[in-house]
């Protein structure tokens, strides 16, 4: 009896999953897989303890016309998905990383009402400490104002750059 409950759990978990993937918007690629959405909001929390880190659509773009460059981390579910259209286009003429993640909002979509856990499903808003929505982020190497410590922007770092290489890599298969 203990077997089929855990049974029961994953059948749940799978629908919800495949839910989140019809919520997608038919623009979200390249798309992040289970474990690089998982380093990604790792490095966008991160990046947030850190204050190198740009949330929603209006600051993320005025800093990529600014000059400013990192990676970006844009939702998949956006709806209407004109808010958010300009956005890899602006990346790619920038020559920044974008990757999609399947979610926006924390537990909406999964019907969660808990708060981050390791071993729950992380999402864009929840991983840039906010505690609304969040279309995209911009994830910035060194903070605009002030400096971090030679050890945190290491760490930062080291983070930073599997992440940003392995989305590059899916991007530019995707042409």
């Amino acid at each position: 009896m203990g077997g089929s409950d855990s049974e029961v759990e994953k059948s749940a978990q799978k629908e919800k999953e495949k839910k989140k993937l019809l919520a997608l918007a038919p623009i979200a690629k390249p798309l992040a897989g289970k474990k690089l959405s998982k380093r990604t909001f790792k490095l966008v929390r991160r990046a947030a303890g850190h204050k190198c880190l740009k949330r929603g659509v209006k600051e993320v773009v005025k800093s990529i016309r600014r000059g400013h460059k990192g990676l970006c981390v844009i939702a998949g579910n956006i709806s209407p998905i004109d808010v958010i259209t300009h956005v890899p286009i602006l990346c790619e003429e920038a020559e920044i990383p974008y990757i999609y993640v399947s979610s926006k909002e924390y537990g909406l979509r999964m019907g969660l009402d808990i708060p981050w856990k390791r071993n729950c499903p992380a999402d864009l808003a929840n991983a840039g400490a906010t505690k609304r929505p969040t279309c995209c982020v911009l994830v910035l190497t060194k903070p605009t104002k002030g400096e971090l410590t030679q050890e945190e922007q290491e760490k930062l770092k080291s983070e930073y750059d599997p992440v940003a290489s392995e989305v590059s890599e899916l991007a530019s298969s995707m042409f």
